[in-house]
């Protein structure tokens, strides 16, 4: 993990956006998708945080952080199911198939827990007891584990937040076929189901993640997007888990959950335009991130060199995947 004077020595460098000669982007919140030939894709993982549906600024690194850990889980998973990933030919780029995305977001819970709308503890201290479709006992503690893991399906929604789903109406609404969902359901356990193993060697508990699946040409699901990431996915330290449970005290966050609570503790909950994150947070941030990632792979994280714009482009264009200027 880089010192926090490295950090900071690269912070006016970071990866905002990365424009391609004569080719058009789509910018979403955190990566530049940009089409090619031959039903291909690049993503460009940028440093771009968001929170609160907002991008908060960038931070040194979460973008090849997120890239790489991301083409790591994708290895680890792919006896599971199949990935979008060609290959990585930089730290920040992953070339991938291009697929049909479906269009429901599948979040995978292990835990009572969360602050959000969406969230199983929210719903369930406000008294509902069938959430999701499923029905709870009283008398459940916050942040306790579930029996076993929970689907609980959202859409994705282009303007606004996303809508809670049950698993019946994403097939009786007509959001995904039966068969397909079906499917779906059952890669998506298995997933987390590996993803809490692997944790666990690294000493983290998968709280909970999201996991988004497309058809590819011959209408098979394939696995998308990221996965097991601290921006994807919540993780608690296990260490101190059972102590911190047992005196009611919340669990050691180890995810993009440093940056909310940041931005809460100063007053902001996303309403109105959102304070510029402070260089200490950002430094926090990034070895957050960079620790995440050794803990998982059991590898030192090897920083890629900055400013990432010419260095994106001199490796695409060595393996032909743009021209040279």
């Amino acid at each position: 993990m880089l010192s926090a004077e490295q950090i900071l020595s690269v912070i006016p460098c970071t990866l905002d956006k990365v424009d391609l000669p004569g080719m058009t982007v789509s910018r979403g919140k955190v990566r530049d998708n940009y089409r090619l030939s031959h039903k291909r894709r690049l993503l460009i993982t940028t440093d771009r945080l968001s929170a609160f549906d907002r991008v908060l600024g960038q931070v040194p690194y979460k973008g090849q952080v997120l890239n790489q850990l991301t083409a790591w889980w994708f290895e680890q998973t792919r006896d599971i199911v199949q990935n979008h990933v060609i290959s990585v030919p930089d730290p920040n780029v992953t070339l991938a198939h291009e697929v049909t995305a479906l269009p429901v977001e599948v979040v995978v819970r292990g835990y009572i827990s969360g602050v959000t709308s969406t969230s199983l503890w929210t719903r369930y201290t406000a008294g509902e007891r069938e959430i999701y479709g499923v029905t709870f006992p009283d008398g459940l503690r916050k942040n306790e584990p579930l029996p076993e893991p929970l689907i609980t399906p959202t859409s994705k929604e282009i303007e606004g937040h996303d809508q809670r789903l049950t698993p019946r109406e994403v097939v009786e609404n007509g959001w995904v076929d039966a068969a397909t969902w079906y499917k779906i359901e059952s890669l998506a356990i298995r997933l987390f189901k590996r993803g809490a193993e692997l944790s666990a060697q690294a000493g983290l508990i998968l709280v909970d993640t999201k996991y988004e699946f497309g058809l590819d040409k011959q209408g098979e699901v394939m696995l998308i997007d990221e996965i097991h990431t601290p921006d994807s996915s919540r993780f608690w330290l296990q260490e101190s888990y059972t102590q911190r449970f047992e005196a009611g005290e919340e669990p050691e966050n180890f995810d993009k959950e440093l940056v909310r609570l940041s931005y809460v503790q100063h007053g902001y909950v996303g309403e109105g335009e959102p304070p510029p994150m402070s260089q200490e947070l950002i430094v926090a941030t990034s070895q957050r991130y960079q620790s995440v990632y050794e803990r998982l792979t059991a590898q030192p994280f090897a920083p890629a060199e900055y400013p990432a714009q010419e260095r994106i482009v001199q490796n695409l264009a060595q393996v032909g995947l743009i021209k040279a200027r």
